[in-house]
């Protein structure tokens, strides 16, 4: 329940080719790019938690960014195959099984990025739950190992369940964020809500 959102769509588009040039094995890494570009969420030498890494653009693109000076851990369920530089770590298994122990590896973290997503059925609702349910276990692993002033970043697929999610994220971080970037498809319901400041 931890896969990256690309695999039901075959046909590659220009972000899709674009991200095969740059060296990354998924689209997604636009979507964190443009995150990343608007409200400034990486830098050098910060530790990155990254769930439902699979197939690792996010991980690469964060390990770039932190450098050699930082870390980055990256989960999910699927191996992750692409060669990872010294400073990123990937580790294989359920962020809703894994104890936050197992995800300190590089605790406390800067930044913690969840791009996990639920496998669909087709009924939305349904979908909508299940994406609540890995957004709202993301959220409790950022407030239980992100340092103050950290920043999570968590996705989630637009439904009742927004206002909620939203509300979750205000109640620990000192400022929120809605952010759809240009990567999403259009006919995709995902949506990212930031979280900069970390309350203490």
């Amino acid at each position: 329940m931890t896969r990256r959102g690309d695999s039901p769509y075959k046909r590659a588009d220009s972000f899709t080719k674009a991200a095969k040039s740059q060296g990354f094995p998924a689209r997604s890494v636009f979507k964190l790019e443009e995150i990343d570009r608007r409200v400034r969420l990486l830098s050098r030498g910060q530790h990155v938690l990254d769930l439902g890494a699979a197939p690792g653009s996010w991980t690469l693109y964060a390990a770039q960014k932190v450098g050699p000076s930082g870390q980055v851990l990256a989960v999910d369920l699927q191996a992750i195959v692409v060669p990872l530089a010294p400073h990123a770590k990937a580790v294989q298994g359920n962020a809703l099984d894994l104890s936050n122990a197992d995800l300190a590896l590089f605790a406390p973290y800067d930044v913690v990025l969840s791009d996990m997503a639920p496998s669909t059925t087709g009924d939305r609702m349904t979908d909508q739950a299940r994406s609540f349910e890995l957004f709202a276990r993301a959220l409790e692993v950022a407030k239980t190992l992100g340092k103050p002033g950290s920043s999570f970043v968590g996705k989630i697929f637009m439904g009742g369940e927004l206002p909620d999610a939203k509300e979750r994220v205000r109640q620990a971080y000192g400022e929120v964020k809605l952010v759809r970037p240009d990567a999403v498809r259009a006919q995709s319901f995902e949506v990212f809500i930031v979280g900069l400041g970390k309350k203490a």
